[in-house]
C-alpha cells in the first residue's frame, strides 16, 4: 500500500471525526454564538470528554451573560457540575439575587448548593419571608402549653416570620430549631407570669420577650416578627397537682398506719406466745412437785404428818377458791 493511499485514509478519517464533532456540537455552538457568548467548539468537545453536559453549561452561561453576570466563566460552571452541584439552580439563584439586590457571589451560591440546601429557594425566601407555625401542626400538637405561677394552664399558638440568611445558610440550624426555641421562649414567659390573667391581658409581652432573646443566632434564618395567633386557658394544673399530692399523702399515711397495726398484731401474738410459754413452765414445775415430795418421803426429809398437813392446806385453798367463785357468780346474777 502506497503512502498516498495511507495519507488519503488518514485524511478521510480526520474529516469524518471533524464532521461528527461539527454535527454533534454545531447546535450548541451556534446557540452560544448567536447569543453573544462565544465558546470555542474545542471547549465543548473537552466538556463532553469530561462527561459534562455541554448543552447545560452553555445555556447557563448564556443566562448569566444575558443577566449581566459576565464575571462567571464556563470553567467555573463546569467545575461545579463535576462536583455534583445543580448548575441550573445556582444560576437561577444568582440571577434572582442580583435582580433583588441581595449580595450573593458564585462561590457562596455553590457552597450552599453543595451543602444540600436549595439556594434558589433560599433567595426567594429572602425576598418573600416565610411564616412558620409554632408548634408545627404536622407534628401532632396545635398549641404550646405552659403553666403560670398560679397553677393555671395557658395554651398559646405563635406564627414566626423568618427570612433566609444567606451568610449563615451553610452550617446554620434549620426551621425545627427556630420552632423549638420559640416554643421554649413561650413556655418560659408564661411560666414566669404571676397569673394567667397577665398573659391574657398582654399576649404581646410573650412575643417581645421571645424576640429579645435573639433566638435566630446560629440558625440559617433571621426572625422578623413573632406574633401570638391564639391564647387560651387550659386546665387548673395547680389544683390537680395538689389533689394528687393529697391523695399520695393519704396513701402514705395509710401505709404507715398499716405498718404500725401489723407491728402491734405481731407484738400481741408474741406476748401470747410468751404467756403460753410461761404457763407451760408452770405446769412443768407443778408436775415436778409430787416427784419431789415422794423423794422427800423416801429420804425422810418429809414426814407423813407434814404430807397430810399440806394436803389439808391444799384442800382448804381449793374450797376457798370455789366459794369465792360462787360469790362472784352470784354478784353478776
Amino acid at each position: 500500500m502506497s503512502i498516498h493511499v495511507i495519507l488519503g485514509i488518514f485524511l478521510i478519517g480526520l474529516l469524518l471525526i471533524f464532521g461528527y464533532i461539527f454535527i454533534f456540537f454545531f447546535g450548541v455552538w451556534i446557540q452560544a454564538w448567536a447569543s453573544g457568548s462565544h465558546i470555542s467548539i474545542f471547549k465543548l468537545v473537552g466538556m463532553s470528554l469530561r462527561k459534562v453536559n455541554a448543552a447545560l453549561i452553555v445555556r447557563a452561561y448564556i443566562q448569566l451573560r444575558r443577566a449581566g453576570l459576565d464575571t462567571i466563566t464556563t470553567d467555573e460552571l463546569e467545575g461545579h457540575a463535576m462536583a455534583g452541584g445543580d448548575v441550573q439552580n445556582v444560576v437561577n439563584a444568582l440571577i434572582a439575587a442580583d435582580k433583588a439586590g441581595i449580595p450573593l457571589n458564585f462561590k457562596r451560591a455553590t457552597a450552599i448548593d453543595l451543602a444540600g440546601r436549595d439556594v434558589f429557594d433560599a433567595v426567594r425566601m429572602s425576598v418573600n419571608p416565610r411564616v412558620i407555625d409554632c408548634p408545627e401542626p404536622s407534628k401532632g400538637r396545635v398549641t404550646v402549653d405552659a403553666v403560670a405561677k398560679d397553677g393555671i394552664q395557658v395554651k398559646a399558638k405563635a406564627r414566626v416570620t423568618v427570612r433566609a440568611n444567606l451568610e449563615r445558610l451553610v452550617g446554620g440550624a434549620t426551621e425545627e430549631t427556630i420552632i423549638a426555641r420559640v416554643g421554649e421562649g413561650i413556655v418560659t414567659t408564661i411560666g414566669s407570669s404571676a397569673s394567667y390573667t397577665t398573659v391574657l391581658e398582654n399576649p404581646d409581652n410573650i412575643s417581645q420577650r421571645v424576640l429579645d432573646k435573639g433566638l435566630d443566632s446560629g440558625t440559617a434564618f433571621e426572625i422578623l416578627s413573632i406574633d401570638i395567633a391564639d391564647v387560651d386557658v387550659g386546665d387548673n394544673i395547680g389544683s390537680r397537682l395538689q389533689a394528687d399530692q393529697a391523695e399520695a399523702d393519704t396513701r402514705v399515711a395509710q401505709a404507715r398506719a398499716e405498718v404500725r397495726r401489723a407491728a402491734a398484731v405481731a407484738a400481741e401474738q408474741e406476748m401470747r406466745a410468751k404467756v403460753q410459754e410461761m404457763q407451760a413452765k408452770v405446769i412443768a414445775a407443778q408436775a415436778e412437785v409430787p416427784l419431789a415430795m415422794a423423794a422427800a418421803l423416801r429420804e425422810g426429809k418429809l414426814g407423813v404428818l407434814d404430807y397430810y398437813r399440806l394436803e389439808n392446806i391444799k384442800a382448804d385453798t381449793e374450797m376457798r377458791n370455789n366459794i369465792m367463785g360462787e360469790n362472784k357468780d352470784g354478784d353478776k346474777a
